[in-house]
């Protein structure tokens, strides 16, 4: 059937590739483990302080201890989304952004946010290497007795995690909101795109750190940092 001059062909209609559906699932995904994040620490805030006095003294050891346990899992679950997509998802934004998005653009506030995720990825992929570096010792080493050390070893994880998970829940968040503005760039120009995706993740693969050199200098006035709320 012929075609009209105005009609696009089929080579010709990125919006619904399969790049973009896959880009799109691991956006959720992001953005799922940000509120994911921000649910577990709004969960603790709400009952942080019925464990303490008047001082901000925990009154109740115990409790306070199990609830910071169990928020720092919560969210340790979220970080390995973040550790999973984060780092792929951040060179795509950094491919697909324009210096436009970083001068006032809608998603330029966000654009901004990510010039210290790089540091909050690699710490919390360090985190997870010596975990599994743990474990491997402890399945050589200690089979009869892993069950108990492994459960403190989660608890140690988990814990060191938590600052990094925190990170995560206003940077991954801007991240999520960032890429998913730049959805129909990803895979319009297949070949520029992979090319710059490869150079963005050789950069941070590299130990750079800053946003990609596409994006302007930082201005003076800075966005002041969000307001950290869990203990």
């Amino acid at each position: 059937m012929p075609t009209s001059p105005d009609s696009p062909s089929p080579d010709s209609q990125p919006q619904d590739t399969s790049e973009q559906a896959a880009w799109r699932v691991r956006v959720q995904a992001l953005a799922s483990a940000a509120d994911g994040i921000r649910q577990a620490s709004d969960r603790w805030d709400a009952v942080s302080d019925s464990y303490c006095d008047e001082d901000g003294w925990p009154v109740d050891e115990t409790g306070y201890a199990d609830g910071k346990i169990a928020r720092d899992a919560a969210a340790w679950e979220h970080v390995e989304t973040f550790l999973t997509h984060g780092p792929e998802v951040l060179a795509g934004v950094r491919a697909a952004a324009q210096p436009a998005d970083y001068l006032g653009g809608t998603i330029s506030t966000d654009l901004l946010r990510l010039r210290g995720i790089d540091s909050v990825l690699e710490r919390a992929g360090e985190i997870r290497r010596e975990w599994d570096q743990v474990i491997a010792l402890m399945e050589g080493s200690m089979p009869g007795s892993r069950e108990l050390y492994e459960e403190r070893a989660r608890e140690i994880r988990n814990s060191e995690g938590w600052h990094y998970a925190d990170e995560l829940s206003y940077s991954g968040a801007a991240l999520a909101r960032a890429a998913d503005h730049l959805t129909d760039r990803i895979g319009v120009d297949q070949s520029a795109h992979t090319g710059r995706v490869q150079a963005a993740l050789a950069r941070s693969a590299s130990g750079q750190r800053g946003a990609s050199p596409t994006s302007p200098p930082a201005s003076a006035a800075s966005d002041p940092p969000a307001a950290h709320r869990s203990r």
